[in-house]
């Protein structure tokens, strides 16, 4: 049985995920705070995190900031914030999806469902090792390595740089990679997967991956083999 770790200093709307999530059978831990959230994040590791943004105290970015640090738990970020500025800034801190209020909580429910369904799947493919020059990537441990150096890759990013990685030169579209990275079928605009390749590439860069992942005008993205 799956366990969701609910953030969310609203109490009508905690009370509700808590209970539709039970419904469809999760055990849940419900926090009103972002203290709280890290302190059960670590002591109770849930198998997801659903997180408020605009928690009083210490809100929802920091606590993924801070859980992505130890942990590649999937995090469904739930604001009020309609702008795509705010959810782009959520998905740069490590979030693998967003809700927007007000939300149906059936669609919580097959959200989390979603991410869920792939976590299991990451875990129960046999071992791919994926190797392109300095490129390491384990489908089994879902660790990506640039020569000796692990990177510290949100579920989403993975899924790319293990697709990108698979076809080392070969262009792929935006549609693609939205494919590759969320299998779900929901429409992911092409701003968003410029955010997450750009995260990607910075990470790279920081390990030494020069200009490993590369544009191409019109298209989208390839990776150079040769980096």
């Amino acid at each position: 049985m799956s366990k969701v770790l609910i953030a969310e200093d609203e109490q009508d709307i905690r009370q509700l995920l808590v209970d539709y999530l039970q419904q469809s059978g999760y055990t849940t831990i419900a926090v009103g705070n972002g203290e709280e959230a890290l302190v059960q994040a670590r002591s109770e590791q849930p198998d997801l995190v659903l997180l408020d943004v605009m928690m009083p105290g210490l809100d929802g970015l920091e606590v993924c900031r801070q859980l992505r640090e130890v942990s590649h738990v999937p995090v469904i970020f739930i604001t009020a914030r309609h702008d795509e500025v705010d959810r782009i800034v959520g998905l740069r801190m490590g979030a693998d999806d967003y809700i927007v209020k007000p939300f149906s909580p059936r669609e919580v429910v097959a959200r989390v469902e979603a991410l869920l369904r792939r976590a299991r799947w990451n875990v129960a493919t046999t071992s791919e090792l994926t190797k392109t020059h300095g490129l390491h990537l384990d489908t089994e441990t879902f660790v990506a390595r640039w020569h000796k150096q692990v990177l510290d890759l949100t579920p989403v990013e993975f899924r790319l740089l293990h697709t990108l990685g698979k076809h080392p030169q070969r262009v792929f579209r935006r549609d693609e990679l939205i494919s590759a990275a969320y299998d779900d079928h929901r429409i992911v605009s092409d701003r968003t997967v410029d955010s997450h390749i750009k995260n990607l590439r910075q990470k790279l860069q920081a390990a030494g991956a020069e200009d490993a992942i590369q544009a191409v005008y019109g298209v989208g993205y390839r990776y150079m083999a040769s980096v």
